[in-house]
C-alpha cells in the first residue's frame, strides 16, 4: 500500500510516497481502507522531530481518518466488514489503510461525505474533552476561543453553542472574522489589528471570561490569566508561540483561577471511547441535519501531501485540511 513517510526529521520536503505492507489488525482492532485523513499540526511537529510518536503508535503519521472495514480481529463487537466509519488513531492515517482500535471507532455520520468525515475525530474530541471534561462548562458561560477558524476552533465555536455560550474568538483576518460571525461567536476579533484583551474586558464590562481555550500560548497566556472571572477557567491544548514565558500568578490566586492543559494523543483507548460516545449522542445528530458543520479548506491528493504541510504553515486555512485517498 502507499504510505507518507520521512527518513528523517525536517520541512515538509522531506516527506515522500512509499510501498509498505497492509498492517494486519490483532483481535481487537479493525482494518480501515482509508478515504480520506485530517491534517493536524501534531503531524507537522512529528515530521519536525518535535513530537515523536508514543510508544506503541505507528510512525507514519495522520490522527484521523474517515474509511470502510475491510477486516476484524476476533474480539471486536459492534462493528462490520463494509462499515462506513470514523475514527482517532494511533498513527497510520497518511495511508491507503491503517489499523484502529475498536473502542477508537464509530460509524461515520450520515449525511456527509468521508473528506467531511475525516476532519471530525482529533478536532471535536480534542474540543469536547476539554470545554466538556476539563472545562466543565455549563450554560449560558463566556468562553474565550483562540483560534477561531482552526479545525478545533471551528468545532470548539459549535459546542459551546450547545450551552448557549456568549462567545468570543481571536482570528487573522476580516475574512476569518466573517466566517467566526456566521457561526454565531458574540465577538470575532482580528488580533493583528486589535488588542482583544482590552475588547472583551469593555464588552463584558470588565468582568472577563469564565473559560480561555487557547492553542497560541507565549505572551497570550498572561492576557489570559488577566481575562478570566472569579473561579475561571485557563485550557491549553498547544503552545504555538512557546511555552516557556514569565508570569504573574497574582490573580491565580485572587481569582481562584485554574490553569490547566490537556493532550489527547497519549490517552488511552477507554478516554477516546467516552469521548466518542458523547459525541454521537449529543453532536453527530446536529451534523446530520446540518445545524453543526464540518468546514473543510482544502484537499489534497496523498502524493501532495507535502503541499497540504504547507498550507498549515501559512495559517490562511479556514477549517480543516484534508487528504484524499
Amino acid at each position: 500500500m502507499k504510505s507518507v513517510f520521512f527518513d528523517y526529521p525536517g520541512p515538509p520536503k522531506v516527506l515522500r510516497i512509499i510501498e509498505t505492507d497492509i498492517p494486519k489488525p490483532n483481535e481487537n482492532q479493525v482494518l480501515i481502507k482509508v478515504k480520506a485523513a485530517g491534517v493536524n499540526r501534531p503531524d507537522l511537529l512529528q515530521r519536525e522531530g518535535i513530537y515523536p510518536a508514543p510508544k506503541g503508535h505507528s510512525i507514519i503519521l495522520g490522527l484521523e481518518v474517515s474509511g470502510i472495514i475491510k477486516k476484524i480481529g476476533k474480539k471486536v463487537k459492534n462493528l462490520y466488514l463494509n462499515d462506513s466509519v470514523i475514527a482517532l488513531v494511533d498513527g497510520g492515517g497518511y495511508a491507503e489503510y491503517c489499523v484502529v482500535d475498536q473502542k477508537q471507532v464509530c460509524r461515520k455520520p450520515k449525511n456527509i461525505t468521508f473528506i467531511e468525515a475525516a476532519g471530525i475525530p482529533e478536532c471535536f474530541m480534542t474540543s469536547w474533552s476539554n470545554l466538556v471534561y476539563r472545562g466543565k462548562i455549563s450554560q449560558k458561560k463566556k468562553v474565550l476561543i483562540h483560534g477561531g477558524t482552526s479545525g478545533v476552533g471551528i468545532s470548539a465555536i459549535q459546542i459551546s453553542k450547545l450551552f448557549n455560550s456568549e462567545i468570543y474568538t481571536t482570528v487573522g483576518n476580516e475574512k476569518k472574522k466573517k466566517i467566526c460571525k456566521e457561526l454565531g461567536v458574540s465577538e470575532a476579533i482580528n488580533y493583528k489589528k486589535e488588542d482583544f484583551y482590552k475588547i472583551i474586558k469593555e464588552k463584558t464590562q470588565k468582568k472577563g471570561v469564565n473559560i480561555i481555550l487557547d492553542m497560541v500560548g507565549g505572551d497570550y497566556v498572561q492576557k489570559n490569566i488577566d481575562l478570566l472571572s472569579n473561579d475561571g477557567k485557563i485550557i491549553n491544548i498547544a503552545f504555538q508561540k512557546g511555552s516557556k514565558i514569565e508570569l504573574n500568578l497574582m490573580k491565580v490566586m485572587l481569582k481562584r483561577l485554574t490553569v490547566t492543559g490537556s493532550t489527547l494523543r497519549i490517552r488511552d483507548s477507554n478516554f477516546k471511547q467516552k469521548i466518542l460516545k458523547d459525541l454521537n449522542k449529543f453532536v453527530f445528530p446536529k451534523i446530520e441535519v446540518g445545524s453543526i458543520k464540518i468546514i473543510v479548506d482544502s484537499v489534497f491528493k496523498l502524493e501532495d501531501v507535502e503541499l497540504a504541510h504547507k498550507k498549515l504553515y501559512n495559517n490562511s486555512h479556514i477549517g480543516k485540511v484534508i487528504l484524499s485517498l
